[in-house]
Parts: C-alpha cells; structure tokens; sequence
C-alpha cells in the first residue's frame, strides 16, 4: 500500500533522510519511532506532498507520486489523510466547517449530505455533541479527534498521523490509541504512526521501524523491537540517556 524507496532529504547539507526504504502492507499499522530532529514528521510530510524529496519514489496505491505534477498530487490526496501534530484546524471555522472542509471545497455532495458525513465521522470518535463549537472551545484531546473525524471524512485509504499523542495527557493519549485501533478494525484503512512515545507505539502497531541517523535501523514487531540487539534501539525502548553496549 506504501512504497517507498531510496528517499533522501537534505537540508543545509545535513542528511535528514538519507536512503529510506520502507514498505507497508494493506490494512497494517506501522509506527516509526525515534528521537527529536530525525526526519519522522518530514517522512509524512513528504508522502503526503507538503515536501518534495531530493531524492527517491512514492508510490502509494500502485500510485507513482509525482508532486510537481498538480494532477498526481490531488489524486494521492483523494485516499490518503492525515492528523497533524497540532491538529492544524481552522480558528474561524465551526468542527462542522472543519470536518467538512474538503467535502465543501471539493466534492459535489449537497449541503445537506456532507452534514450527514460530518456527524458520521465525529460519531467515530465520540464527538457527535460538539459540531457546533469552535476549535477555541475544545480542549487538547477533543481537537485532536475533531482533526481525525475530518482527516477521514473522505473515506481514506491511508491515514497518516503525525505526533497522535503529543501534548496529551495519559488517559486522552489512550484514548487516542484506542481510536487508532477502532480506525483499523472497523474501516480496514493502512495506517503510518510517527512517535517517540513507545508506550504508544507497542499498543498500536502491527510493526515498529526505529528511524536513527538517516535510516532505518531497525524492523520487527513490538516485541521483536523490545528485544533488539541493536545498542540505539535498546538505549531509546529504555529511555536512558547513556548509551547501551
């Protein structure tokens, strides 16, 4: 459903993602996990087209993603969401104005219809009561999951999520997860996590890459990932600051 292969980003002459090669099954949760700077947020950035690489091939769907073509860039769009980190919603619009944006810019679906999307969507995740408030009137949590009822208001394919549980508390982060989980279960969508959070990570995903100078050091399941015999996995599972050898 993802492939991507020899991708490079560089940015004054530092090497952020220098030959990343990953591959993402049909209906899998892949989380990539790693420290602060190492590219995680670029990787989804790149593969939803909000960057170009320097380098390398996207191909999602069977779809080859040429983002310096408009066309190819608005098709990869049609199937693929994405939760920001900040939940990136719109101040001035209502959840309704946000969740259905993209139905309302895009679509040819009456008013009426994409109301009856908006609810289905913030239903998904527990959200039904607050279509009529604004963002500035949501807590953290609450945006977040007003951010993913309108990422998939469009019915993607592939849902990204960038930082889902960044600035929560435990029990919204949880909450999180647990939307994540419900996401994959009831609508069979491919889904790519990015965290350091590796509680996180090892409730959600089918598999774990450590992303770590560059590239991907390492792959395997959550447990396979816990075991690792690779010193910067294990040092980053534990959390310490010391290297382990």
């Amino acid at each position: 459903m993802i492939q991507i292969q020899g991708l490079k980003k560089t940015f004054d002459q530092h090497a952020v993602l220098d030959g990343i090669d990953l591959h993402v099954e049909k209906g899998e949760t892949r989380v990539i996990i790693g420290g602060s700077g190492e590219g995680k947020s670029i990787l989804l950035k790149m593969i939803i087209g909000l960057m170009e690489p320097d380098e390398g091939t996207i191909i999602l769907r069977g779809i080859h993603a040429d983002y310096r073509n408009r066309h190819s860039l608005m098709e990869v769009r049609k199937f693929v969401g994405m939760l920001f980190q900040s939940s990136a919603l719109f101040d001035s619009m209502s959840v309704r104005g946000n969740v259905g944006f993209a139905l309302d810019e895009n679509s040819l679906l009456t008013p009426s219809q994409i109301d009856s999307i908006v609810r289905e969507k913030l239903a998904l995740v527990n959200l039904e009561e607050v279509v009529a408030m604004t963002p500035a009137e949501l807590s953290g949590g609450m945006k977040k999951r007003v951010s993913l009822a309108r990422a998939l208001a469009a019915n993607p394919e592939i849902m990204l999520y960038d930082e889902p549980t960044t600035g929560l508390d435990p029990i919204n982060a949880d909450a999180i997860n647990n939307l994540i989980l419900d996401l994959q279960r009831k609508l069979s969508v491919t889904s790519l996590v990015v965290t350091h959070d590796i509680q996180s990570a090892c409730k959600v995903a089918d598999r774990i890459s450590m992303l770590h100078g560059g590239k991907i050091i390492a792959t395997g399941t959550p447990q396979e990932i816990q075991r690792s015999s690779i010193p910067y996995v294990r040092q980053f599972i534990s959390g310490q600051a010391e290297a382990i050898v």
